[in-house]
């Protein structure tokens, strides 16, 4: 679908004054060099207060922003949430016409939209009221056939049940959103399989039509008068609350630990220590890179430790294989590769497969 302005432009465009206060707030979630950041949701305002956007529309937001006309453009033409025609002065019907909605009847629903409506997607209805398009997937594939009409789903749809929603906008009516065949959301079909306890307590209403509802008028656009503009990233002086954290206040200081602490905790970290030399025994160490993972630097780590022989590696406890393994750039090798089994069959002169394998091939794993 090609992406272009519409051929007939109004002559200007201006915020409403409830709009423009709105998209000022907005513009000041942004540091100082960064307003373009607030291109998407000044356009979609821009397009809630007309319908659609128009070229006026787009240069406004760009003016407002510091940004090329171009720039500007580009977004409004890139994401299809955009309309870049007129629409309905009432709704604009988007029908779901991905495969879930296909195979179920959406066909039958565009030839309603084609009947009651225009011929052709994006035009106009005879009133003025109503325009329609096809859409892809709009995530609602489980009440498949649906369209979206504003901002709610219309759900489970017949050409009938359709037909009468299309006959009641253009009445001016606001129709029911949500399931259109009973079904209170998306539950089976044939009803409840699981959870029946819930069935009996539920809202007349799921959520999204309760609060469709609430608002009472469910294509009615937005125009700034909803709620109040709310700018809490904003001081109370109206200006952008500083960026630069207040300092924390200075930590307590630790409790001196008593000697006996002291001394507890010694002891405690002798206990975890294995048993380590100052040099080899008769100055000849074993080979430790017979080790799975142990290679010539890992083997100089472990003789800096203290480790020299396969059974001091073999005699460690799991407190001593964590003291260890806090010493080693690679956590976790130790008991990955199983060094303690490997190394308790290399000291009784077993050979491992690894060391059989190491030694043929004259290679050794780093």
């Amino acid at each position: 679908m090609l992406r272009r302005l519409h051929p007939e432009q109004p002559e200007s465009f201006a915020f409403t004054a409830a709009n423009q206060q709105w998209a000022k707030a907005q513009i000041t979630k942004y540091p100082d060099g960064r307003q373009a950041s607030a291109v998407i949701p000044l356009l979609w305002r821009a397009q809630e207060q007309e319908g659609w956007l128009s070229r006026p529309a787009i240069e406004s937001v760009a003016d407002m922003l510091g940004m090329a006309y171009i720039r500007v453009l580009e977004v409004a033409s890139f994401y299809f949430m955009f309309q870049l025609q007129p629409v309905g002065s009432v709704a604009h019907i988007q029908i779901c016409g991905t495969t879930s909605c296909m195979i179920c009847g959406a066909e039958d629903l565009i030839a309603v939209c084609k009947d009651k409506i225009a011929a052709k997607p994006h035009e106009l209805s005879a009133d003025g009221k109503l325009s329609w398009e096809e859409v892809e997937c709009l995530g609602s594939c489980t009440n498949a056939p649906m369209a979206q009409i504003g901002k709610d789903y219309y759900e489970d749809l017949t050409a009938e049940s359709f037909g009468k929603i299309v006959d009641d906008l253009a009445a001016g009516k606001v129709p029911l959103p949500g399931p259109q065949n009973g079904r209170y959301a998306a539950e089976p079909l044939k009803g409840l399989t699981s959870l029946t306890e819930y069935e009996a307590g539920k809202p007349q209403y799921n959520a999204s039509v309760e609060l469709a509802l609430d608002i009472g008028d469910t294509v009615k656009r937005i125009d700034g008068t909803e709620v109040p503009i709310l700018t809490p990233w904003l001081g109370k002086d109206g200006k952008a609350a500083a960026t630069k954290a207040a300092p924390k206040p200075p930590k307590a200081p630790a409790p001196a630990k008593t000697a006996a602490k002291q001394a507890e905790e010694a002891k405690a970290a002798k206990e975890d220590q294995p048993e380590t030399l100052t040099a080899a025994r008769d100055g000849k160490a074993d080979d430790l890179k017979m080790l799975k993972g142990v290679g010539p630097k890992l083997e100089q780590t472990l003789n800096d430790l203290g480790f020299f022989h396969f059974d001091q590696i073999a005699a460690w406890t799991p407190e001593q294989v964590a003291w260890v393994d806090a010493r080693l750039k690679f956590k976790g090798r130790i008991e990955r590769d199983g060094w303690i089994a490997q190394a308790a069959q290399l000291a009784k002169g077993e050979e491992t497969e690894f060391a059989k394998r190491a030694k043929e091939d004259g290679t050794y794993e780093e």
